[in-house]
C-alpha cells in the first residue's frame, strides 16, 4: 500500500470520543438522499447496503432522521419514531458494525422547512413564528411552494422535547452509538436560535438565553438516553439556507458558551455558509472553537490537506466530509493514498435506487497498492 499521503496523515490517526474509540478523523457528514421505503419511511437493505460501503469513515452521522411525522421536510427521507423505523435502521447499524464502523443517528425536526402533504392530517408546518420561508418544498409529487407554518403555542413546546427524547431512545433499540442533534441549515431548532425567524414574546422567544432554551432542553433530553459523551450539536450560525436570515455573532458565542456548559460531547460546525463560502463577516471560526474546548468536528468545504491542518494545528478534532462520501465509499483510502476524488452525479442525488447510490466503484487495488 502506498504511504499516507502527507497533506492527509493526521486525518488517519485514531481518536476517543467519550467511551468510543474512532480508527480515524475521517467523519461521514449526514446526506439526504430520499431512499427510505415510500410508505414507511423505514431504511431499507439498499441502505445498510450503503452506509456498509462506507464504514471506514472513523464516524459516520447518518443522514437527517424525522423524530416525528411532523419533523418531515422531504419526501421519501427517513424517520425514527415507528417499529418499521427501528428495525430498518437496525438492519444499517448491524451492518456498520460488523465492519468494525461507528455510526451516529442525526435526529431532525425541520419545521417550517415542510408542506402539508408531509404533514400528518395535511396540517400546517410547525414554527417558532408564523413567517412563511421563501423556496419549495420536496414532496411526493414534486416541488412545491412553501406555506406560512403554525406557531407552536407554548404548552407544545414540551412535546417537541418529547419528540427527540424518544426518538433517541428509537435510535438506541435501534443500535446506535450516538446522536447528533440537527440545529442547523435553517431547521426547526435553528429556527428557534435565529432573531429572523423567532418573533415570540414568551420564554422561548426575544433573548438569547430564551431563544437558545429548546436546543439546550433537547440537549439534555437526548443526553439523557445516550449519555451527553454520545451526543453532539450540528450548528450553521453563519449560513444563510432555507431563509434563516443573517448570522448572529452574539448568538453564535453565546450557543458555543452554553453548550459548554451544558457537558455536551461534541459540536459538528458549519463553517461558512452551508455548501457556500467559508468566510463570512463578523464570524471568526477559529475564535469561536476556542469556546467549546471539547470535540470539535469541523465542516464545509474541506479536503485531505485543510482537514489534515485543522486537525495538526488543534483547530478540530474531527473532520467531515459531504459531498465526497457519495461518490467514494472508499473516501478514506483515497485521502490516504492521494487518489484523486469521483465526483458525483447530480441527478441522483435524491431519490431512486442504487443507481448513484451503492453502484461507485471503489478504487482498484492497483491504484492503492
Amino acid at each position: 500500500m502506498k504511504t499516507p499521503a502527507n497533506s492527509a496523515a493526521a486525518l488517519l490517526s485514531p481518536y476517543s470520543l467519550g467511551p468510543l474509540t474512532l480508527r480515524n478523523r475521517v467523519v461521514m457528514a449526514p446526506l439526504t438522499r430520499s431512499r427510505a421505503d415510500a410508505q414507511t419511511l423505514a431504511p431499507r437493505a439498499l441502505n445498510a447496503e450503503y452506509y456498509a460501503q462506507r464504514a471506514g469513515a472513523g464516524l459516520i452521522i447518518s443522514e437527517g432522521s424525522q423524530v416525528s411525522q411532523q419533523g418531515q421536510g422531504y419526501a421519501w427521507t427517513p424517520g425514527i419514531y415507528s417499529e418499521a423505523q427501528i428495525a430498518g435502521w437496525r438492519q444499517v447499524t448491524d451492518a456498520v458494525h460488523a465492519l468494525g464502523g461507528t455510526i451516529f443517528i442525526q435526529l431532525w425536526h425541520v419545521g417550517r422547512i415542510s408542506h402539508p402533504e408531509l404533514q400528518p392530517d395535511g396540517a400546517l408546518p410547525v414554527a417558532p413564528s408564523a413567517i412563511r420561508p421563501e423556496g419549495q418544498a420536496f414532496t411526493n409529487d414534486g416541488f412545491k411552494p412553501m406555506v406560512e407554518p403554525r406557531a407552536l403555542e407554548t404548552s407544545e413546546i414540551p412535546g417537541i422535547v418529547e419528540q427527540f427524547r424518544q426518538a433517541a431512545r428509537n435510535a438506541r433499540a435501534a443500535g446506535f452509538d450516538g446522536a447528533e442533534i440537527h440545529s442547523a441549515n435553517g431547521y426547526l431548532l435553528e429556527q428557534f436560535l435565529r432573531s429572523h425567524t423567532n418573533r415570540r414574546s414568551d420564554a422561548w422567544g426575544g433573548s438569547l438565553e430564551n431563544r437558545t432554551r429548546l436546543l439546550l432542553e433537547v440537549v439534555a433530553a437526548v443526553g439523557s438516553v445516550f449519555g451527553l459523551e454520545r451526543t453532539g450539536v450540528r450548528l450553521s450560525p453563519a449560513t444563510t439556507v432555507n431563509d434563516i436570515g443573517p448570522g448572529e455573532p452574539e448568538l453564535a458565542a453565546y450557543v458555543l458558551k452554553a453548550l459548554d456548559a451544558s457537558g455536551v460531547g461534541f459540536v459538528h460546525m458549519v463553517e461558512g455558509v452551508t455548501g457556500g463560502a467559508r468566510t463570512v463577516e463578523g464570524f471568526d471560526f477559529r475564535a469561536l472553537r476556542k469556546l467549546f474546548p471539547r470535540t470539535w468536528i469541523a465542516n464545509n468545504g474541506y479536503d485531505g490537506a485543510l482537514g489534515a491542518e485543522a486537525v495538526a494545528s488543534g483547530h478540530a478534532e474531527l473532520v467531515a466530509f459531504g459531498k465526497p462520501w457519495i461518490s467514494n465509499p472508499d473516501l478514506v483510502e483515497r485521502l490516504a493514498t492521494g487518489l484523486p476524488l469521483a465526483q458525483p452525479d447530480k441527478a441522483t442525488l435524491y431519490g431512486g435506487d442504487a443507481h448513484g447510490y451503492t453502484d461507485y466503484p471503489r478504487a482498484t487495488p492497483a491504484a492503492i497498492a
